[in-house]
């Protein structure tokens, strides 16, 4: 949460496929990532319920040195939901809730209770305030709050849009729902996850988070700061609850997708309610199309945590990525597994900086816009360093590796500029968008 962080752009992977897997291209990014201090996380790849491959990079705690393992545990932000979608349909199945009723027996002071149903939370179409969007909310976050208080600053939000109109992400949902589960089973969420999820599917490193305790293998989490890692403030748990507080990582993550889509936690009827789409959301699971495949999951990102896990139904392929620290973008992590598993090539990164003048820098200048792509993106200078601005979006630097292409790795952007033409050509994640000046 505090912001959750995607891709600038949301491009999609290009990629074709095939069948065998070249673990040594993935260790060599890993190795390469490393060495340039440029990412700290962990990675699981499993096959048919079979791990066939790890790797984990960098520190639990940057301070003692602590070096991150394959145990090491991870907040994973929003994948959470994932979570508590689940739980939400076993109590559909339990006949404790149903999709379509409203919320008003349980939050009437939230506006639009009395429409608003357990379905246009699950899809985000509730048209609830997200309370992380609130200007004094990296004031508080790091805080306990109450249950009551949470609903308290939920309900003074403005609405967004009436109920069931659009759908527009809101962690304010979620935490909804996870009182909803507490109220309907009379325990804690933490209880609740214990109980429905990580007892039958046998996790051994899955659990609603606390305060960060090294000495059980958790880690903190980081930004990258000119070279070096800044550690961040912690999110108190007792915020996301089920919108972001859950702890696992990868080896975990793949099991309970591997779990959930073979039916041990809901019916397949259920799971196909929540991949279903509408407006871009399910109800707990994003679809992340490569071509002709399909993957589903999710996304997470919570104080310097950024994480991502899914499950290709067809190949029985399940993919976790957690991440404590990046100064490198995790969509190119999961481009070079991809591949290295459908044995496609992917070039390597290449760190390092060039000086440009400050000349060249004012003939790249300018506002560029696309047919390819409804964006435009302004380039500015800034004591001698590019600077990029999307429509829409904060401004990011741009480092040098030629006087003609510059990079943003964080979001893996590479921007190759022709000023003769007044043409820049935007790439990111294999693709390729022509823009002009």
């Amino acid at each position: 949460m505090k912001k959750i962080i995607s891709c600038l752009f949301a491009l999609v992977f290009t990629s074709a496929f095939s069948q065998t897997f070249n673990a040594k291209k993935l260790d060599s990014l890993f190795l390469l990532l490393e060495k340039n201090n440029k990412y700290m996380g962990s990675i699981a790849l499993s096959e048919n319920g079979k791990t066939i491959y790890t790797k984990s990079i960098g520190f639990d705690d940057v301070a003692t040195s602590k070096k991150s393992s394959i145990n090491t545990k991870y907040r994973i932000g929003s994948i959470s939901k994932t979570f508590t979608a689940a739980l939400i349909f076993k109590a559909i199945e339990e006949n404790k809730i149903t999709l379509n009723q409203t919320i008003d027996k349980y939050f009437p002071t939230v506006k639009n209770a009395k429409t608003i149903t357990i379905s246009n939370l699950l899809n985000h179409r509730s048209g609830i305030h997200d309370f992380t969007n609130d200007d004094d909310y990296l004031t508080w976050n790091t805080q306990y709050q109450s249950k009551a208080k949470m609903i308290e600053r939920i309900a003074a939000g403005e609405i967004a849009f009436e109920p069931n109109t659009k759908g527009q992400y809101s962690n304010s949902n979620y935490v909804l729902l996870s009182f909803v589960l507490e109220d309907i089973y009379k325990k804690p969420f933490g209880e609740i996850l214990n109980l429905k999820i990580v007892t039958p599917l046998k996790l051994k490193n899955t659990y609603l988070g606390k305060k960060t305790n090294i000495a059980n293998n958790e880690c903190y989490s980081y930004t990258a700061e000119n070279g070096k890692w800044k550690k961040e403030s912690e999110t108190d748990m007792s915020i996301p609850l089920g919108a972001g507080a859950i702890v696992s990582n990868p080896t975990d993550l793949n099991l309970f997708f591997e779990g959930l889509f073979a039916g041990k936690i809901v019916s397949i009827d259920h799971l196909n309610q929540m991949k279903t789409a509408q407006d871009k959301f399910g109800m707990g699971l994003f679809e992340f199309p490569y071509y002709e495949k399909k993957n589903y999951g999710h996304t997470g990102g919570i104080d310097g945590f950024k994480s991502v896990a899914g499950y290709f139904p067809n190949e029985k392929l399940a993919l976790a990525l957690t991440s404590n620290g990046l100064d490198y973008d995790n969509n190119n992590i999961l481009l070079c597994a991809l591949n290295s598993y459908f044995n496609k090539p992917f070039t390597m990164p290449v760190f390092g900086s060039v000086a440009v003048s400050p000349e060249i820098l004012d003939l790249y200048s300018g506002t560029y816009g696309s047919t390819q792509i409804p964006i435009k993106i302004t380039i500015s200078k800034k004591d001698n360093t590019l600077i990029a601005q999307a429509t829409g979006q904060p401004s990011f630097p741009l480092e040098a590796t030629t006087t003609k292409v510059f990079k943003f790795d964080v979001a893996g952007i590479v921007l190759e500029f022709n000023s003769d033409k007044k043409e820049m050509i935007l790439k990111q994640g294999g693709q390729e968008f022509l823009f002009t000046k």
